[in-house]
């Protein structure tokens, strides 16, 4: 808990010199092929965490690996954090300036869940109840199948949920009889 909120703050100055210095977008890649990166290749992940490998090492596979490859500024806020030898504090950096990311960009989340994946028809007719759910312009919806659902989606927006599974429905008409019989039999 305490990593994220140090995470945190990171992501407030770097958010605020990407929207000062103009590259937003291209820090926001960065921060999203850094989480590529580091959920892609789990000896990375290992790496960055851990206390035995020295930061002046980690600091040049992370130069070695990004450099060229990012803007100015994400290289710089790499620097700092393996300098002040902050380096496990990347992974969170960059999952936390995403939801800056669309924060500032007025982009609000979505996870449903299906019995099947969807089609761009009906992924188009989500995001618009979406967008109409959470007053938000444009939608990043996550999807997941889960085939125990049976039929129907569970949607997820913000604080909201609507559970149209068939699953469900089931488990609650399942104990709706088992009340009644249980009222029945006393």
């Amino acid at each position: 808990m305490a990593d994220l909120r140090v995470a945190s703050r990171y992501v407030k100055s770097l958010l605020g010199l990407a929207v000062e210095r103009n590259v937003v977008e291209e820090v926001h890649n960065d921060m999203l092929l850094f989480s590529k990166v580091t959920s892609g290749n789990r000896d990375f992940a290992i790496m960055l965490r851990s206390p035995v490998i020295r930061h002046e090492k980690k600091r040049a596979i992370l130069e070695k690996i990004f450099a060229g490859k990012v803007n100015a500024l994400t290289m710089a806020i790499i620097d700092i954090l393996t300098r002040k030898n902050r380096e496990p504090l990347l992974p969170a950096i960059a999952t936390e300036f995403h939801n800056a990311y669309n924060e500032f960009k007025g982009i609000g989340k979505a996870y449903i869940t299906t019995t099947i994946p969807m089609d761009k028809e009906l992924r188009e007719a989500v995001e618009q109840i979406v967008r109409k759910l959470s007053d938000k312009k444009q939608v990043e919806l996550h999807e997941r199948v889960d085939k125990d659902l049976i039929g129907g989606f569970i949607l997820n927006v913000g604080d909201r949920q609507i559970d149209a599974s068939i699953k469900s429905k089931l488990k609650s008409l399942s104990m709706k009889f088992n009340e009644n019989y249980f009222i029945k039999e006393f």
